[in-house]
């Protein structure tokens, strides 16, 4: 299908807005993104599509709950038409341009939730693997004694813990870089 003219298209250009919100939410929007190999626009372009939801999340919520907050500003790349949405929707309900954005971004909930619990269930595991990996070095310790390092022996399994520690490293770094999400506070993710 051939676009009559470039409005649709305009409606895609980044513009910078500034909002004022918790800095829970910020870093919640940094993590994911991040997790998920996604871009701080593209979430917030999708969070601001469902504009029921968000209307339904502002009008069972009221103002002076969300006015006790600490916020800082903050100034996100999002695209036009999503900047528009937010607008349009000022206009439906009694909430400001800030709390409609930590109510979209409040929507994440469920997948900050599952993310968590998978960073959990990559440190138990990790640990476990440590251990097996800390026996498969005493291994090779043992084998060189018994067999010397230059028996083919033990050069395979030499090669086999190369290998090893190196999927052990990468699995380290994933799991280190998954704190941030075990470190942030859920609680403030909760509407009063």
């Amino acid at each position: 299908m051939l676009l009559k003219d470039a409005s649709e298209l305009m409606e895609q250009k980044s513009v910078r807005a500034t909002f004022r919100i918790s800095p829970e939410f910020i870093e919640a929007l940094s993590i994911l993104s991040g997790r998920l190999g996604l871009k701080q626009k593209s979430l917030f372009d999708y969070l601001l599509e469902d504009s029921d939801s968000l209307i339904a999340i502002a009008r069972s919520n009221p103002r002076e709950n969300l006015e006790k907050k600490s916020r800082i500003q903050k100034t996100f790349v999002i695209s036009k038409k999503s900047l528009s949405s937010l607008e349009n929707l000022l206009s439906e309900v009694e909430a400001s341009r800030d709390d409609l954005v930590e109510y979209a971004i409040q929507r994440l909930l469920p997948i900050l939730l599952k993310e968590r619990n998978q960073q959990k269930s990559r440190e138990t595991v990790l640990s476990e693997i440590a251990q097996h990996f800390e026996h498969s070095i005493e291994l090779l310790r043992k084998i060189e004694k018994s067999v010397g390092k230059d028996d083919p022996l033990y050069e395979y399994y030499s090669a086999i813990i190369e290998v090893y520690r190196d999927a052990f490293d990468k699995m380290e770094n994933l799991v280190q870089q998954g704190k941030r999400i075990s470190k942030l506070r859920m609680e403030k993710f909760e509407l009063e």
